[in-house]
């Protein structure tokens, strides 16, 4: 526990958590616009349109690739290296997702996170409202977030691993952690937790390198200087009706990748290249799940494709993941990367501020927009377009 005593919201918190809290409670759902659905409400701003609803059943993805990372830190030879750089490269290519044992983060700094994870969420509405985000401090508590003008069935909790960090979109906006002050221990829990992400993510970085035939040490200058690494608590309540809400809508991650950690109950579903369909990512104990993102894909030339994901809910069981963004330094340019275009194979993106686009795609959770938020197609050089 993370506690000796318990504060006065601990103390509401199991209270509340042993009498199961309403979705009221968990997620101040607005009920001035609701939906009767077979007995069942919910308020409309979380209905999906029919096209992006989940199926009852989502079949288990098959051939997902999962590696086992454990040659990086046994000294096995420089040959091992190279042919799990070549899986890496394979799985970015063919799936944009897949998942990796051996991973050397400890079992306990895990535990501890995700005993964190589950105190916070515990909290009753009015201590996790202390440290809620806005637009203006976007790191903290929130629980209407929009993905593509729909409302997520969720709650978060973001911080960014190195701060304050000022992404170059009008310097008005400073990201600074809020930590809640009803649990000791909270954020060391966290901290440990993102350190040893951080060294994993290095180490996935380079195997991404030596698949592309690049130095393995070739993109590590995109992760100096202020980096934009950002990490959340997602906590999935029961959903009273999961055949029209999703917990995540079909989305694609921004960053260079995203290392996802998952409890038991899976959600996770990727769009599968081959054939379009949504497949359910299988949970494997002590694995995390690893995607490409938008920032890769460019780097790549398209070489690699940031997989479309989204997370189906059900109205049994709540579930927890973490997902660890590994995201370049505020003032990164994003472009393809020189060694990987030429005469035969041009730059099929133009250059663009990562800075800016972090920033511009973090505001627009808050409320629905007039036009899409900014996506990596705006910066496609149109005279390439199939």
């Amino acid at each position: 526990m993370f506690v000796d005593s318990l504060s006065p919201c601990e103390a509401e918190s199991l209270s509340l958590r042993s009498q199961h809290n309403s979705r009221a409670e968990l997620l101040h759902t607005n009920h001035s616009n609701l939906i009767a659905m077979g007995g069942l409400s919910m308020d409309q701003s979380f209905v999906q349109a029919p096209e992006h609803r989940s199926k009852v059943t989502v079949a288990e993805a098959t051939g997902v690739p999962l590696i086992d990372l454990s040659p990086l830190t046994s000294g096995d030879a420089a040959a091992a290296v190279d042919a799990l750089a070549a899986e890496v490269g394979a799985a970015s290519r063919e799936w944009g997702f897949f998942l990796v044992t051996g991973h050397g983060v400890p079992a306990e700094t895990v535990a501890r996170a995700t005993a964190a994870q589950r105190a916070f969420f515990a909290l009753p509405a009015e201590c996790k409202a202390a440290v809620r985000r806005s637009e203006a401090a976007p790191l903290g508590y929130y629980e209407s977030e929009h993905t593509k003008n729909v409302r997520d069935w969720k709650e978060v909790f973001d911080l960014v691993m190195h701060e304050p960090t000022t992404p170059p979109a009008g310097g008005e906006v400073v990201y600074e952690n809020k930590w809640p002050e009803d649990l000791p221990g909270f954020r060391e829990a966290l901290e440990e937790y993102m350190e040893a992400l951080e060294e994993l993510a290095f180490k996935l970085l380079e195997l991404l390198a030596r698949s592309l035939n690049l130095k393995p040490d070739r993109l590590h200058g995109f992760f100096k200087h202020q980096p934009t690494t950002f990490f959340r608590l997602n906590h999935y309540p029961p959903c009273p009706s999961p055949d029209l809400a999703l917990g995540v809508g079909r989305h694609k991650d921004p960053g260079a990748l995203t290392i996802l950690y998952q409890d038991d109950v899976g959600g996770l579903d990727v769009r599968r290249r081959s054939d379009g369909e949504w497949v359910r990512v299988r949970c494997v104990p002590d694995s995390f799940i690893i995607n490409v993102g938008d920032t890769m894909q460019v780097w790549s030339n398209d070489r690699y494709e940031s997989a479309e994901h989204r997370v189906s809910v059900n109205s049994a069981r709540e579930r927890f993941s973490m997902p660890y963004f590994f995201n370049p330094a505020a003032d990164a340019v994003v472009e393809p990367l020189g060694e990987l275009v030429g005469e035969d194979e041009p730059p099929r993106y133009s250059a663009y501020s990562w800075g800016e686009f972090f920033s511009t795609k973090l505001s627009g959770n808050y409320k629905k927009l007039d036009v899409e938020n900014l996506q990596i197609e705006h910066f496609k050089k149109k005279d390439l377009e199939a």
